[in-house]
């Protein structure tokens, strides 16, 4: 019984290590490709000329009212 105790742990180890190389060595790009595409939609999104509104007009500070004397 002892023998086959010293042979599973060697075979726990080699299953161990093939999961692990799995893991490795997986597609890694499948999110850096949804990613990078996102990227160029918002990056022509920005480039893109925007049309303003005809009737809007540019931006004019508020002016502050003057104090109120008593």
């Amino acid at each position: 019984m002892a023998a086959l105790a010293w042979l599973l742990i060697p075979l726990f180890a080699v299953v161990g290590a093939a999961i692990w190389g799995s893991w490795v060595q997986r597609n890694k790009t499948i999110g850096d490709v949804a990613e990078l595409a996102g990227y160029a939609r918002f990056r022509d999104a920005m480039e893109r000329a925007h049309p303003t509104a005809p009737d809007s007009a540019p931006f004019r500070p508020v002016t502050e009212a003057a104090p109120a004397e008593s």
